[in-house]
């Protein structure tokens, strides 16, 4: 198949990052891959364009991209477009209706709709009342929880037979030696007696200020130290917040690492603070390192991965004294790292990609 993979662009995201996965995947299947972006930027831009032909829009507005995507559909003519990301989900029907093709339509959503306060109330509107209508030139509906898929079902009115679950895949990283600058920027951190590690975006939706309070009152029992692999626009206040918990020399924000692999090896912990999630593929990533988790039982994913705390210690989101006191019991009582790496290993990308290629050609039966 010739498959065509929609972004609103190649940023340095969880979604991004699965979608390159997957490419990686359908290639090496024997399948044709492209990249068809609103625009051609973000951290993994070169990535994407080193093995695939990434195409640009160039529409930034949402409102633009129906014609465009539906003349680009016209030229290219692929077998089968995955949409990602609402509302560019429901953007990828109109365009493939006014296109005139018969490109196999799959959108997939990485996001609960009942946590998302970053919809627009436009969005929430034209999900409430025309949902359905939104969703139905798609071949199929994936949801990467059975959480999203619970959203769907509840705010754009999708029977559940049109929902399929599929986690998303993630790609064990090979565990690189830190850079020499890297390793010289997070010296205190490496010379700490208990390491924490978090990844994500620095926005409220990750939590980061109660990981903070956490480690506040963790640094009154051990030497604990972290390390958050991410940039965003609350940068300058968790670190204001660090300052006035006294621990700002304990904290070091690097910005974004392409490859967490590299620094997961050294942590001790790895905590998700985060209020909601669509999934949660950091997570996977600090199982397959054979790193114990302390996450925030939040919605949707969490809970899934960790198999309702079997892999994982879960705890009630914003309670940053659980937190605390399970990376501390944690710590005490480490679980078997081999048994965390098996775990992560069932959200290996030739699997999942199996079950997206079933649903693009058209052999996926309910």
């Amino acid at each position: 198949m010739k498959i065509s993979i929609l972004l609103p662009d190649l940023r340095g995201g969880g979604v991004e990052r699965v979608r390159i996965v997957l490419a990686h995947e359908f290639a090496r299947s024997g399948h044709e891959v492209e990249f068809v972006v609103m625009q051609a930027r973000g951290e993994l831009l070169d990535e994407a364009r080193a093995s695939y032909h990434v195409v640009d829009l160039a529409t930034p507005r949402f409102r633009a991209v129906p014609l465009a995507l539906a003349r680009y559909l016209r030229h290219r003519r692929p077998d089968a477009l995955l949409a990602a990301m609402w509302p560019l989900t429901g953007i990828a029907g109109v365009a493939n209706r006014l296109s005139g093709q018969k490109t196999r339509l799959t959108a997939s959503e990485h996001t609960d709709f009942r946590k998302t306060p970053s919809h627009k109330g436009y969005e929430r509107w034209l999900l409430k009342w025309f949902g359905r209508q939104l969703y139905a030139p798609c071949d199929a509906v994936v949801a990467v929880s059975h959480g999203v898929a619970g959203s769907l079902r509840e705010v754009a009115g999708l029977r559940s037979e049109r929902v399929t679950v599929i986690h998303n895949p993630v790609r064990p990283m090979a565990a690189e030696e830190m850079k020499v600058d890297d390793r010289q920027l997070l010296r205190h951190w490496l010379q700490g007696e208990v390491r924490l590690i978090a990844v994500g975006s620095l926005k409220s939706a990750k939590g980061f200020d109660v990981l903070l309070r956490s480690l506040a009152r963790l640094r009154a029992c051990v030497d604990a130290r972290l390390l958050i692999l991410g940039e965003g626009g609350l940068r300058s206040e968790l670190m204001e917040l660090a300052m006035e918990l006294g621990i700002a020399e304990h904290v070091v924000l690097p910005g974004f690492r392409a490859n967490p692999s590299v620094f997961l090896k050294h942590a001790s912990v790895f905590v998700l603070s985060s209020h909601w999630e669509g999934f949660g593929n950091v997570i996977v990533e600090a199982l397959t390192a054979g790193v114990p988790v302390v996450s925030t039982d939040c919605p949707s994913g969490p809970s899934e991965i960790l198999d309702g705390g079997k892999y994982g210690r879960l705890v009630p989101p914003g309670d940053w004294r659980s937190m605390a006191a399970e990376i501390m019991s944690v710590l005490h009582n480490p679980p078997n790292s081999e048994d965390l790496k098996m775990r992560g290993a069932e959200f290996s990308p030739n699997l999942m990609a199996a079950r997206y290629l079933d649903l693009l050609s058209g052999s996926h039966r309910a």
